[in-house]
């Protein structure tokens, strides 16, 4: 099986699979690997192993050599480029006319390119700003157009948990979420209640789902419909919580309520 190592070009980036060589290396390595846009700096998100060829995409890129001191001062002149770049894009911008809002600039390791990302709410013609830029900046420039959980992502966040945004902390790629998700955990279909911060269904409906999908197969303790005794008096069995093992009954005198599984008998006729 050939050795890969598993390299990261953003802090909650997706891992891409590179050829170690004879390159002895550990995570949290800063490296600089070959791609097609150049040569790139990196850091080790998985340190080499073998892989199978069928989870692959051959032939790999190589790794070129751990970063050094030199290497590192490259990248941080570039960093201070990119915001240089930002102001100036932020005022061609303006002068265009164009319906954009800045996210990012990057350079390349070698600088031959700068990368601008933004968002915006539709299409945007921006060749004119493409070659005004080109001439300030003396590069070759590439705009892209990024959707709002990738700008989430960017900026991050608190998330209506109270714990920092999936995308910002771990999720390296995004996954379709659909509103059939929330219909399956029984949540009220109330955008504000099942909407991040982007304003696109919660990342966290698919973790959820797939977890319901798991309980599927777990039988019903006691049929909808069903009469039953709970603390709180007879009533009926009008859904069931699978995640929660709670039990919604709708009680004689008109309430509704929820009662832990165990608390709940099934009324014998």
């Amino acid at each position: 099986m050939p050795t890969v190592t598993g390299i990261r070009f953003k802090e909650k980036g997706k891992v891409y699979y590179f050829d170690p060589g004879d390159i002895p290396l550990k995570a949290g390595d800063k490296v600089l690997v070959e791609t097609v846009k150049g040569t790139e700096m990196g850091i080790v998100a998985i340190e080499p192993r073998d892989v199978p060829e069928e989870e692959l995409v051959l032939p790999l890129k190589k790794v070129l050599r751990l970063a050094g001191e030199e290497d590192l001062a490259v990248t941080r002149q570039n960093e201070e480029k990119a915001s240089e770049a930002m102001k100036i894009a932020a005022e061609k911008i303006a002068h265009h006319g164009l319906e954009m809002r800045l996210v990012d600039a990057e350079y390349t390791f070698d600088g031959s390119r700068v990368t601008i990302y933004f968002t915006a709410d539709g299409r945007v013609d921006f060749r004119e700003l493409v070659k005004d830029l080109a001439s300030a900046l003396r590069t070759r420039v590439e705009l892209r157009q990024i959707g709002v959980r990738d700008e989430a992502k960017f900026y991050g966040g608190l998330g209506p948990c109270g714990r920092e945004l999936c995308c910002a902390s771990f999720l390296c790629e995004f996954q379709p979420v659909s509103i059939r998700m929330a219909k399956e955990q029984n949540l009220p279909l109330n955008p504000s209640k099942i909407s991040g911060t982007c304003g696109r269904l919660l990342c966290c409906l698919r973790f959820e789902s797939e977890s319901a999908n798991a309980e599927k197969g777990r039988q019903l303790p006691i049929e909808i419909g069903a009469c039953v005794i709970t603390p709180a008096g007879e009533g009926k069995v009008a859904g069931y919580n699978q995640s929660k093992g709670l039990l919604t009954v709708l009680l004689e005198g008109g309430s509704v309520s929820e009662f832990p599984e165990e608390e709940v008998d099934e009324k014998k006729e």
